[in-house]
C-alpha cells in the first residue's frame, strides 16, 4: 500500500482571516450574547412572551437554541421542557431559525396550554 492509503482524510482549514475581519466577528458575537442574556432575563421576568419571540424571531436569536430559550421561561425546567420538545418531535439541539412551520406551530401551541 502507498502511504497516501493509509494516511487519515485531510481536513481542509478555515481560509485566513485578517485581524480586522477577526475583531468584527467577535465584536458581533459579543452584541448577540448580550442581547440573548438581555432576553432570557425579560423571559424569566414575564416582560417577553415566547409565543412571540417563536413565531416571529428577531435575528440574533435564529441560531439560539430552542431548549435553551425554554429554559429560561419561568416554570420550565429540564425536564419540561424535554418533554415538550419530545411530543413536538423537536431534536433539544434544533435551533430557532431551524424549525419548520408544523414545528414551530405545534410547540407554541403546547406551550399556551
Amino acid at each position: 500500500m502507498s502511504p497516501a492509503a493509509n494516511s487519515p482524510t485531510k481536513h481542509t482549514a478555515a481560509p485566513e482571516r485578517s485581524l480586522n475581519q477577526r475583531m468584527d466577528a467577535l465584536q458581533k458575537a459579543n452584541v448577540i450574547r448580550t442581547r440573548r442574556a438581555q432576553l432570557k432575563r425579560d423571559l424569566k421576568a414575564g416582560r417577553v412572551s415566547i409565543h412571540q419571540l417563536l413565531l416571529e424571531p428577531p435575528e440574533f436569536l435564529e441560531t439560539a437554541k430552542v431548549f435553551d430559550m425554554l429554559l429560561a421561561v419561568p416554570k420550565y425546567g429540564r425536564v419540561k421542557a424535554n418533554k415538550i420538545l419530545q411530543t413536538c418531535r423537536i431534536s433539544p439541539s434544533k435551533t430557532i431559525g431551524g424549525l419548520s412551520d408544523r414545528q414551530r406551530a405545534e410547540l407554541v401551541g403546547m406551550l399556551r396550554k
